[in-house]
């Protein structure tokens, strides 16, 4: 099998299978991001048995565990069903895909684990999987890990860059050593076409296949449909047309100039109580990302937001620009003009970046005195304001965030936009391709303080 693209979990899977106390692993994300294209790659070059059953393609593999979920059992049941498989202890990999197609599946986790001859691993959609219902089943017996679409180091390396070339970049970071001309045109240049595609898997092979951005706009909007198909397929206990019409109301959002959600931009005189759990359901499903507002900024982060404030941002940049009207569309794939929409897709390609390395999101607005911050992070000891820059317009809210002794959880902060690497002893400056750094700059630049 044929694999393009080298992802960040196979890493993760190595390592996994080098931990001699491993546990079965599942592998969760949103629909169409790789799971499965990974995990086979990585089952097919580390076991000489692989048993892959897909419980939506192979519906009549549900009923494998209706016998119990002793090890033996199972295999007795599948071996009903596929005659032809071998089941070798310690060469054999089950991966069960689709898990949330198969909730029992979870449950059968612990006895594998108990019963130790086979490795296990899950994939599934966080579209539909009922994770409160799998979570509470092998508690302690299993592993997870949250997959993402592609993040802009992995889009560098399906573009043929390697890891000596993203080292060098977080050299310069670290250093705070501005980089060349030459390296910050080429890389502002790969950000926007990263920006515009997005970080789905199909999308991402098909330009790089055929070098420029065709075809990729009817992936993008084949894939918007199918995140709709699904909503009216998965959604239980809610209004689904009410969750369809946040969904299609995302980019209108973030053409608002607060780029707040607002229940009165979806439907006149609609009330937020029609719509709890809409938006939830969508981040759960890893379809949006949400960024509430923080009551002060100061730390902790963790309950320091008001649950009624919140912008929601596309999880893939690129599907929001699919989203779009089509002069909006061409007007960003052929003057790559990522500035004319408010800012708004510079902030959710940021927010996205820092989801996929771990962060929550959270901005700051105060009308008295008139402050916004797009975006707080943290490094070990401080809180940490990152503005987001379109333009090259003053940065007020962040110079009166490091006044001194006004707000004594922030040190320093972080500027992105157009600008090259710098520090003028109150925020860096940092260019928007290497937000993917930022967690790892966090933490060295703490620990060499």
């Amino acid at each position: 099998m044929e694999k393009l693209l080298k992802r960040k979990v196979d890493a993760y899977l190595k390592a996994w299978k080098d931990n001699p106390d491993r546990k079965p692993l599942i592998v969760k994300g949103a629909r169409q991001i790789g799971k499965t294209r990974s995990i086979e790659w990585f089952a097919g070059r580390n076991y000489k048995n692989v048993i892959q059953i897909n419980f939506v393609e192979q519906k009549k593999y549900r009923d494998i565990f209706n016998d119990g979920f002793e090890v033996d059992a199972i295999i007795k049941n599948i071996s009903l069903l596929s005659p032809e498989l071998k089941f070798i202890p310690g060469e054999t990999i089950f991966f069960f895909d689709e898990l949330q197609a198969c909730p029992d599946c979870a449950t059968s986790l612990k006895f594998f684990k108990l019963d130790g001859r086979f490795d296990v691993i899950c994939s599934g959609s966080l579209m539909g999987i009922n994770y409160k219902e799998i979570e509470s089943n092998s508690v302690g017996y299993k592993e997870d890990y949250e997959m993402h679409s592609m993040d802009f180091e992995e889009f560098l390396w399906a573009k043929g860059y390697t890891d000596d070339f993203i080292e060098d970049l977080y050299r310069h970071m670290l250093e705070v050593r501005p980089l060349t001309t030459l390296q910050t045109d080429v890389l502002f240049d790969l950000f926007r076409d990263y920006v515009t595609i997005g970080g789905m898997p199909e999308v991402v092979s098909t330009y790089i296949r055929n070098r420029n951005f065709s075809g990729t706009l009817g992936i993008q909007r084949q894939l918007l449909k199918d995140y709709e198909e699904d909503i009216t397929k998965y959604v239980e206990g809610l209004d689904k047309a009410k969750v369809k019409a946040v969904y299609s109301h995302i980019s209108t959002f973030l053409a608002k100039e607060n780029k707040r959600f607002q229940v009165t931009k979806i439907a006149r005189n609609a009330r937020n109580r029609d719509y709890i759990g809409c938006v939830e359901w969508l981040a759960d499903a890893g379809v949006v990302n949400i960024c509430y507002c923080m009551n002060q900024p100061e730390l902790p982060l963790k309950g320091n937001y008001d649950p009624k404030l919140y912008k929601i941002y596309f999880k893939d940049t690129g599907l929001l620009i699919a989203s779009l009207d089509e002069e909006a569309q061409e007007d960003l794939r052929a003057n790559k003009n990522l500035g004319t929409y408010k800012g708004a897709i510079y902030e959710n390609i940021v927010g996205d970046m820092l989801v996929k390395q771990g962060y929550r999101l959270v901005y700051y607005k105060s009308d008295k005195p008139a402050m916004e911050m797009d975006f707080f992070i943290r490094d070990s000891g401080s809180l940490v304001p990152v503005e987001v820059k379109a333009g090259d317009g003053a940065t007020v809210s962040l110079n009166n965030l490091l006044k001194e002794d006004k707000f004594p959880d922030i040190k320093y902060g972080i500027k992105l936009g157009y600008k090259n690497i710098g520090f003028n002893g109150k925020f860096y400056t940092f260019p928007y391709f290497l937000t993917f750094l930022l967690k790892r700059f966090l933490y060295e630049r703490g620990r060499f303080k």
